[in-house]
């Protein structure tokens, strides 16, 4: 399992980003919500508000979460994969359900 935190400026992206990865099986859940960010800028301390998209799905298809969060959104923003250690059991049931395994894409040396 794998989950992926990832930034955005407003709860409308994280739900069309949610929604399309859930329509397209490469994710059984996900959640947003607000919080504050604060960062350096140009040496400056800023502070705005920021939305947390959280994926949760099946290892092999970070690259394909990376397509459709980059079709609704143009700007840089953080995508941070997570492997958790520890999942209960009727949850990775469920997930495993739901998103179809990844096949191991093998590359071939002509």
């Amino acid at each position: 399992m794998k989950l992926y935190y990832v930034t955005l400026n407003n709860s409308d992206e994280a739900r069309q980003i949610g929604r399309t990865l859930l329509e397209q099986k490469l994710a059984v859940c996900v959640n947003w919500f607000p919080i504050t960010c604060a960062y350096v800028w140009k040496g400056e301390i800023t502070e705005e508000p920021e939305v947390v998209l959280i994926v949760k799905t099946r290892s092999g298809y970070r690259s394909d979460i990376e397509r459709v969060i980059h079709q609704h959104i143009s700007y840089t923003n953080f995508i941070a994969e997570i492997s958790p250690t520890e999942i209960n059991q009727n949850f990775l049931e469920w997930l495993n359900a739901e998103v179809p395994l990844r096949p191991l894409q093998r590359s071939f040396v002509e």
